[in-house]
Parts: structure tokens; sequence; C-alpha cells
């Protein structure tokens, strides 16, 4: 995926959220987040994403 094209899938992702407004937001990343792992289909790469993701967030 180019530069472009993930800015383009980025704008789509925050769109979608706040069509979906701030309630269902969690949910809808969890889901998409469920999706994403099962197409990636590998459970290193995963836990790599999700320690990554979380890097820096935890207080």
């Amino acid at each position: 995926m180019n530069d472009s094209e993930l800015d383009a899938v980025y704008t789509r992702l925050c769109k979608t959220m706040t069509q979906l407004g701030a309630d269902k937001s969690p949910l809808f990343l969890a889901r998409f987040a469920l999706l994403a792992i099962g197409q990636i289909g590998d459970p290193v790469t995963v836990e790599r994403m999700v320690d990554d993701a979380a890097a820096g967030l935890a207080e």
C-alpha cells in the first residue's frame, strides 16, 4: 500500500467512525480489529501490532 492509498483508507476509517458516532466507534474499532486479525492470519504479527499500537498509551 502506498502513501496515497494509506491516506485514503485512513480517511474512510475516520469518516465511518464520524458517521457512526462516538458511542459506536469503540464497537466499530473492535469489530474492525477482529476482521483485520482474521485477514492477517499470523498471531506473531498481530501480537506485535497490538504491542506497537499500545506503546506510549498506558499510564
